[in-house]
């Protein structure tokens, strides 16, 4: 028996679990079209999919916009997501924060083929599916570990641990939302990678600082995986020390 088999038969139990526990939540034709209009505007023509084979829950496409004159990045975008009504809490209930899809921005060269960026879509699908798993919501300035141990990367070719929400812009510096009859508010909310420090120091200074730190004006953070720190706060540990005793 080959590996592919073995692992699709340790699997076969949690997919049957899954289909058995989780309802269906799609885009119906109508809606699917329209989203998909609205990311051709926003974010430009996809030339290809990274379709799912298997939904348990949402169906979860990746639409991939390659590189343009205009924009010399590739856009990765999520088709699906926002399908899920996501269990946010009471004081921002009704308030547009219960849908969203997630963008990422690659540069040119990307190599899609190699093995060790293959995180960037396997994190995609987890932070798309995370509401529905935890019964929980995500949202601008929300945080994601790789794990607790810093040295535990995303790949042999980066130090990137962790990753934050920030918000995504047009090119007028909008925020990109879309608004469904059927489905109200959608937030487009950009996933970017960013190093165990700056996880720090969105936590002692909240993420607004860090967005600002790292992107200044400059709203579409292209992702580099050998990127420098935007902020080593030598003392954060002592920072960090000081406000827990005090909580």
């Amino acid at each position: 028996m080959n590996e592919i088999n073995k692992f699709d038969k340790s699997k076969l139990h949690y997919y049957l679990k899954g289909l058995q526990e989780h309802p269906k939540y799609i885009y119906s034709k109508d809606e699917a079209n329209y989203l998909e209009q609205f990311i051709k505007n926003k974010y430009g023509e996809y030339t290809s999919v990274y379709h799912e084979l298997y939904s348990p829950d949402i169906h979860l496409d990746i639409l991939i916009v390659p590189p343009s004159k205009k924009d010399n990045y590739y856009k990765l975008i999520t088709k699906g997501m926002g399908a899920y009504k996501m269990n946010v809490p009471s004081i921002i209930n009704n308030k547009g924060y219960d849908r969203a899809e997630l963008v990422m921005y690659l540069p040119p060269e990307w190599d899609f083929k190699n093995k060790d960026n293959n995180w960037i879509i396997s994190q995609l699908k987890v932070i798309a599916r995370t509401p529905i798993y935890e019964n929980n919501w995500i949202g601008y300035g929300h945080t994601f570990s790789q794990s607790i141990d810093a040295s535990i990367t995303y790949s042999s070719n980066t130090k990137l641990s962790d990753i934050i929400l920030f918000k995504s812009y047009d090119n007028s510096n909008c925020e990109n939302k879309l608004y469904m009859d059927t489905k109200g508010q959608i937030n487009f909310y950009q996933v970017f990678p960013i190093y165990r420090e700056e996880l720090e120091y969105a936590k002692l200074h909240g993420a607004e600082s860090l967005e600002k730190l790292i992107l200044g004006d400059y709203k579409k953070p292209i992702i580099d995986v050998s990127r420098k720190i935007f902020c080593i706060n030598k003392n954060i540990e002592k920072e960090i020390d000081e406000i827990e005793r005090d909580i």
